[in-house]
């Protein structure tokens, strides 16, 4: 039998063209309200660890997050970066390196699934080391043609199995993958 483990979940907004916002960060296009961003918000709950990439992080800023802060209060953060510091820190909020071992400590370690929070090149380089377990993506109906890729520049080619589809207003799809390494 096998053992129950916890995954990390790339639990991300895209557009059909597989982009996570536009140039310069523009998220705009993206639905931003309705059953499914409730859904989505919803979802948020059921985790008790967010890892993200110093980007995605400092991304938050946009939105009045402040340096050390916690995004997402119920959460144990996991920031990876080899350059970000803060003076002041909410306890919640912890900067790592960008190894494999902190990823693989931090999943074991969890109370529950991880949540993977946005970022193109984190999540690529996750991808290449075959890290991520379920791609849950929110699929929004238009087209960005370029800006930050959902991978970032990895190449990785895997094969991914649907384990659910939901519609919602707006035209917004959440589709839900096992990637199969």
């Amino acid at each position: 039998m096998e053992s129950i483990k916890n995954k990390i979940v790339y639990y991300v907004a895209t557009s059909l063209d597989g982009y996570i916002c536009g140039e310069d960060e523009d998220i705009s296009g993206f639905v931003a309200e309705g059953d499914g961003v409730q859904k989505y918000i919803s979802d948020l709950n059921d985790y008790k660890t967010v890892i993200m990439g110093r980007k995605t992080y400092e991304f938050g800023y946009k939105f009045g997050l402040k340096p050390g802060g916690a995004p997402y209060p119920h959460m144990n953060h996991h920031i990876f970066s080899d350059s970000l510091h803060f003076d002041d820190q909410e306890n919640n909020v912890h900067i790592n390196k960008l190894e494999l071992n902190q990823i693989d400590s931090i999943k074991a370690k969890s109370p529950t699934d991880v949540y993977l929070c946005g970022g193109g090149v984190f999540a690529g380089w996750l991808l290449d080391n075959e890290r991520i377990d379920i791609l849950k993506l929110k699929i929004n109906p238009f087209l960005l043609g370029t800006g930050t890729k959902l991978f970032g520049s990895s190449k990785k080619s895997v094969q991914l199995e649907l384990l659910g589809s939901e519609t919602f207003d707006g035209g917004l799809l959440i589709n839900t993958y096992k990637i199969k390494y």
